[in-house]
């Protein structure tokens, strides 16, 4: 049975509207876990060496042990953020003869194959040949690489217990952080030795072997909770639950203004504000309003003129970012529906061009008040300002027509990567990066007024051509319409 899965889940895969609509971005993701694969193999053989140079009065063995607090915290982290179980469609195996367990085995054994799991042992397998090399016993270097590869496991399958007990948070991470944060705290004060104490526990397992039973017996455990959890959940009805929620209407009569983008507006709006995943962008409004405190204060920030309209951009198009980069994947759900309307499309993008510019405008208000840390601040904010406006407004909605994934709104918004692919990260290349190399050469060369001056003028040319640049943009969108209705309709 498992092999009929596998099958499965490799058409499903190669068969995607994801994996055929670019080629070039899968191969870049490749090209990103090569990278860290060398990485990590760079590190596993040269960290014995390092520890021996840093620490030459103290067995480098021990040293490295006492690194595995802060390794567990920050991969327990990482992955809480970045890792998520994987999942197949299992609604149709439902309904034929196949046991749940065998389903739930599968899921579970396919989470413990992740690249989460496997990039740690490019690490963990070099440094333990790198201690037989030097003399340690091959008995001791083995014991402490099976223990490590089952704390990586342990890991993998305690990180799906934590996001299920905080899925329904609306922030879900707070209790992690507060978890690590306060382990980090008993160390950090000397209040109790994390670092010596996980360094003993591994060393004395290393050394006395029969000792590893304690390891395998957590993750024993682990595997047993998630595949209860899992077990528990897997019914065709499990997602059929009753919600008595309270309805409250807000009075958008002011969109009304815009004309005939006024019902696209409202929807847009109530999207945002009746589900957590869109709620989000709101709050992050005020996270991005006060990102500048992070900097301003700090003398040594004040002479780096080339880094404030890096900050202005992200201050004043927070909303703009978070928001625009799903677009038109919030709309997944029924995008179906909304293409069989007899609709212009150009108005529907319209709507969402004008929440943008609408958000930055509003949050450039809220930071007139940095110009208490100097004017240039306040000049660099504005045109960040116009240059989102006039050009990442439009790089935004461009970027949009590539989107593939669908996007569930009922789930939880802090830290959820779904809908996320390489082209979030490949546009923030153009949105961000690109308007600080220009201000930063212009600035070094001609000076500050001069990068002020041009970075306006972009924004100005954007907001000129905003017609015909719409128009374009429109038609990348109606050419990609069918292929976005078939990638929406697919669990990516």
């Amino acid at each position: 049975m498992i092999k009929h899965f596998i099958n499965l889940e490799w058409k499903q895969y190669f068969r995607s509207s994801y994996w055929q609509k670019s080629l070039g971005l899968n191969i870049l993701l490749v090209f990103f876990a090569l990278y860290f694969i060398v990485v990590f193999l760079i590190l596993g053989f040269g960290l014995l060496p390092i520890l021996k140079k840093v620490f030459p009065d103290q067995d480098p063995f021990v040293v490295a042990n006492g690194f595995i607090f802060f390794w567990l915290m920050i991969d327990l982290l990482m992955r809480f953020f970045l890792q998520k179980l994987p999942v197949m469609s299992v609604k149709p195996l439902l309904t034929l003869p196949i046991k749940r367990s065998t389903v739930v085995h599968y899921v579970l054994g396919k989470s413990a194959l992740s690249f989460f799991n496997f990039l740690p042992l490019f690490a963990i397998i070099p440094f333990s040949i790198m201690l037989i090399v030097n003399d340690y016993s091959t008995s001791t270097a083995l014991t402490w690489m099976f223990t490590m590869i089952i704390v990586v496991l342990i890991g993998n399958f305690l990180n799906f217990i934590i996001e299920a007990f905080s899925a329904e948070l609306e922030f879900s991470f707070l209790p992690l952080i507060i978890f690590v944060g306060t382990l980090y705290g008993l160390d950090a004060f000397g209040i109790v030795s994390m670092t010596s104490l996980l360094g003993d526990a591994f060393l004395g397992i290393a050394n006395n072997p029969i000792f590893i039973l304690i390891p395998i017996a957590i993750l024993a455990l682990c595997y047993s909770f998630n595949f209860k959890l899992l077990k528990d959940k897997l019914f065709l009805d499990s997602s059929l639950k009753s919600k008595v929620t309270e309805v409250k209407a807000a009075d958008l009569s002011w969109t009304k203004r815009f004309g005939d983008i006024a019902p696209f507006m409202q929807l847009d709006l109530k999207l945002i504000w009746r589900n957590k995943r869109t709620k989000s962008s709101v709050w992050i409004m005020l996270i991005g309003l006060l990102y500048g405190m992070f900097f301003y204060p700090q003398p040594m920030y004040r002479d780096m003129v080339w880094l404030f309209p890096f900050i202005g951009i992200f201050v004043t198009g927070i909303f703009l970012i978070n928001f625009g980069q799903f677009i038109p994947a919030w709309d997944s759900g029924y995008y179906k529906m909304l293409m069989s309307q007899n609709i212009k499309y150009e108005q529907y993008l319209r709507s969402k061009f004008i929440l943008m510019v609408l958000s930055v405008a509003i949050i450039f208000v809220l930071s007139i008040p940095y110009v208490y840390f100097g004017w240039k601040i306040l000049v660099a904010h504005f045109a960040a300002a116009i240059y989102n406006i006039g050009v990442n407004s439009h790089i935004m909605l461009y970027g949009g027509s590539f989107n593939r994934k669908k996007i569930d709104l009922n789930q939880r918004a802090a830290f959820n990567y779904q809908g996320t692919g390489a082209v979030q990260w490949i546009i923030g290349l153009p949105l961000m990066i690109l308007p600080m190399i220009i201000f930063a050469v212009l600035n070094a060369l001609f000076g500050f007024e001069t990068g002020i001056i041009v970075l306006i003028f972009l924004g100005i040319a954007g907001i000129v051509f905003h017609k015909k640049l719409m128009r374009m943009i429109t038609q990348r969108y109606l050419d990609s319409k069918y292929k976005m209705i078939d990638a929406f309709s697919q669990d990516n």
